[in-house]
């Protein structure tokens, strides 16, 4: 089944500001709160608004799904990096509402495997593949032509070494949650009494503590740590391009994968080709008597200088095309082709001796061509 479009889902527009985004899930969930509405679909409805926001409420996300929509997200075949399994509604209420989020439905239910379906309460102990990296990067308009492989110093969070990831030493259950992961508190509301599941907040729903916390890495099981990244840039890249690094990316919590990285490329113009998808632009000078008498012109290419035959009576704004020197299309071997833009500039400074001459071809009779005659019949 097709999903719903996250914008139209929290009835806001792709323009959106942060805080319009925020203030439609803020009474979207009022509304459709299972708690709150009873009625059909409406726990269905609110694990959508809920799934829209967790994208939208995140700039890099947000910034994925503009450009690719839902396939961002499919593990298949898309960018991944986010599971709807991952939600965990609890933060996001906390983060929209406050410290005073239950109070805002007169208590509520806990909803750490709303998305995953999960009963079992440690939504949080499960594998998770770490947070992806979105990085730009910047080339010069040759780099982007020919391509180049580059090394990206990064810094990144990384499992930590000296307890191998997990935080602590001497693991054990957590005397707390008694190894659940979660604990239950009832709260009475307007609705009755509502019982309300959260994560442990002492072993932070993984159900188990250390007997030491590691120093290395204060008990969070990741440091970061300077890394360097190899990345071929093919040809013909362009601004808006992104290049996925598996796998490179932020360490995983619980045992789960790394992130990725994506390199978004940035291209600085070139002052003198002009692009447009994989064709080029090039706008050649012409003196007056190159155009009126013809030439050989030599004229530059990203692959090296070419003579072009310009006809006698050349005029401005002719287009030539020099056919398969323009820019490589990216993963394929068809190039593009470059336009050459004649411009014949008229001198603003004469010598005596060029002045004379033309004022010697001034009494020729140059004005037989068909736009003269047609421009005297308006006289």
């Amino acid at each position: 089944m097709n999903k719903k479009d996250y914008y139209e889902v929290l009835g806001v527009e792709k323009s959106a500001t942060q805080a319009e985004i925020k203030s439609a899930f803020r009474k979207l969930a009022k509304k459709y709160h299972p708690d709150v509405n009873k009625e059909a679909g409406a726990e269905e409805k609110f694990k959508e608004i809920g799934e829209a926001y967790a994208v939208l409420s995140d700039e890099q996300k947000r910034a994925q799904y503009d450009q690719f929509g839902h396939a961002a997200f499919d593990g298949a075949g898309g960018m991944g990096g986010f599971d709807p399994g991952d939600i965990d509604l609890n933060d996001i209420l906390r983060s929209v509402f406050g410290g005073g989020f239950s109070s805002s439905f007169g208590g509520f239910s806990d909803f750490s495997d709303f998305f995953s379906g999960s009963s079992s309460g440690r939504g949080s102990s499960r594998a998770r593949k770490g947070r992806d990296t979105l990085v730009r990067l910047d080339l010069s308009f040759l780099e982007a032509a020919f391509g180049l492989d580059k090394e990206i110093e990064l810094t990144l969070n990384d499992a930590c070494s000296e307890c191998h990831g997990k935080g602590g030493f001497d693991e054990k259950t957590c005397e707390y949650c008694h190894g659940q992961g979660y604990v239950v508190t009832e709260q009475r509301s307007i609705f009755g009494v509502v019982q309300s599941r959260s994560s442990c907040p002492k072993c932070e729903g993984s159900g188990k503590t250390y007997a030491r916390s590691c120093s290395t890495c204060k008990g969070t099981g990741q440091v970061k740590k300077k890394k360097n990244i190899s990345i071929h840039i093919p040809e013909g890249v362009d601004n808006g391009h992104q290049l996925r690094i598996s796998g490179k990316g932020e360490a995983g919590t619980n045992g789960g994968p790394n992130g990725d990285i994506y390199f978004e490329i940035r291209v600085e113009e070139s002052p003198f080709y002009k692009r447009d998808g994989e064709d080029l632009y090039v706008e050649v000078p012409l003196t007056i008597t190159e155009a009126v008498l013809g030439c050989k012109k030599e004229v530059p290419t990203i692959y090296g200088n070419v003579v072009m035959d310009i006809k006698a009576g050349a005029q401005s704004g002719t287009k030539y095309k020099l056919k398969g020197k323009g820019l490589k299309v990216v993963n394929s071997i068809r190039k593009g082709d470059q336009f050459v833009i004649l411009n014949v500039v008229t001198p603003t400074k004469l010598s005596r001796d060029q002045k004379k001459l033309f004022e010697s071809l001034s009494k020729t009779d140059l004005e037989s061509s068909s736009e003269f005659k047609d421009y005297k019949k308006y006289l």
